[in-house]
C-alpha cells in the first residue's frame, strides 16, 4: 500500500519547491527593492507573508492559530518554536502579523537558489561551529531590536531526528531575551512534521495548528536565570506536544 504513495510524495515535494520559487520570481523586483535598506524591512516582511500564505495554500494546507493573549502591535519580541519541518518558516510568518521579525538561522540555507539570496539579506546568519559567529549574532540582533524588529529563533538549533519529539534547547534565544529585556513568546507547531518533514518520502495536505503562549517578561531576569527560562519554555512546548498526542490516542 505504501508503494502507491511514493509517486504522490515525489510530486508533492517537487510541487513544494515550485511553490516556494514561483512568487519570489514573480515578485522579484518588489522583493529586491525591499531588501536594499534595513529600514525597509517591514515592507519585505509583508511580501514574505504573502509568499508564505501562497506556499501553504498551494500545498493544500490550512492553519489555525490559538492565542492565549494578543501581541502588542509594534512591540519587539523573541519568538521561539519547535522545529520539525521546512514549512516552519512559512507558518511562523503566517502566525505573526503585526510584529515584523528577523530570523536567526544557520548559514547553510544561503545555498538554496533564489530563496538563499533574500535569506542572506534579511536574516541573521550563524555558524554554530564558530564562537565568533555566535557572538556576532548578538550584536546584529541588538541593532535590529533597536530598529523595532522582533527576533525569531528555533532554539533546538536545527531539526532533530524524526524519532525525537523535542530536542534540547540552545541558550541563545533566552540569553538574547534577557540581555535586551524584551518579552519572549513560546509557540508550538503541532502538525508541520506531517505536512512536510525532512524525510523525502513523506508529507500530505491538511491542517497546521499553532499554539501561541502568553509572552514571558524578562525585565526582572538576570543572565544567571537563562537556564531556568529555557527549561520553563521547554516544558511548555513539550507538555503541549505530549498532551496533543494523548488527546489523539483517546479519540
Amino acid at each position: 500500500m505504501k508503494i502507491i504513495k511514493y509517486p504522490f510524495w515525489i510530486f508533492y515535494r517537487i510541487w513544494f519547491y515550485t511553490l516556494v520559487a514561483t512568487p519570489i520570481i514573480l515578485m522579484f523586483p518588489f522583493f529586491f527593492i525591499s531588501v536594499l535598506k534595513e529600514r525597509w524591512y517591514p515592507h519585505f516582511f509583508k511580501l514574505a507573508r504573502i509568499w508564505a500564505k501562497f506556499t501553504l495554500i498551494g500545498m493544500g494546507c490550512y492553519w489555525s492559530v490559538k492565542r492565549s493573549e494578543s501581541l502588542v502591535k509594534g512591540q519587539s519580541y523573541v519568538f521561539v518554536a519547535n522545529h520539525t519541518s521546512m514549512t516552519d518558516i512559512m507558518l511562523m510568518l503566517v502566525a505573526v502579523k503585526d510584529n515584523p521579525f528577523v530570523f536567526i538561522g544557520k548559514k547553510e540555507l544561503v545555498k538554496i537558489p533564489i530563496f538563499g539570496f533574500f535569506y542572506k539579506r534579511t536574516s541573521i546568519l550563524v555558524d554554530r561551529n564558530s564562537a565568533k559567529s555566535r557572538q556576532a549574532v548578538f550584536i546584529r540582533a541588538q541593532k535590529r531590536i533597536k530598529e523595532g524588529a522582533s527576533i525569531c529563533i528555533f532554539p533546538e538549533g536545527g531539526v532533530p531526528k524524526e524519532s525525537v519529539v523535542l530536542d534540547r534547547f540552545k541558550a541563545g534565544a533566552f540569553r538574547l531575551a534577557i540581555n535586551h529585556k524584551i518579552p519572549l513568546v513560546p509557540m508550538t507547531f503541532f502538525d508541520n512534521k506531517k505536512r512536510l518533514s525532512f524525510t523525502f518520502f513523506s508529507g500530505s495536505p491538511g491542517k497546521m495548528r499553532v499554539q501561541v503562549f502568553p509572552a514571558i517578561t524578562t525585565n526582572d531576569l538576570t543572565i544567571e536565570e537563562t537556564s531556568a527560562l529555557s527549561s520553563k519554555v521547554y516544558d511548555l512546548i513539550s507538555n503541549s506536544l505530549i498532551d496533543d498526542y494523548r488527546h489523539k490516542k483517546t479519540r
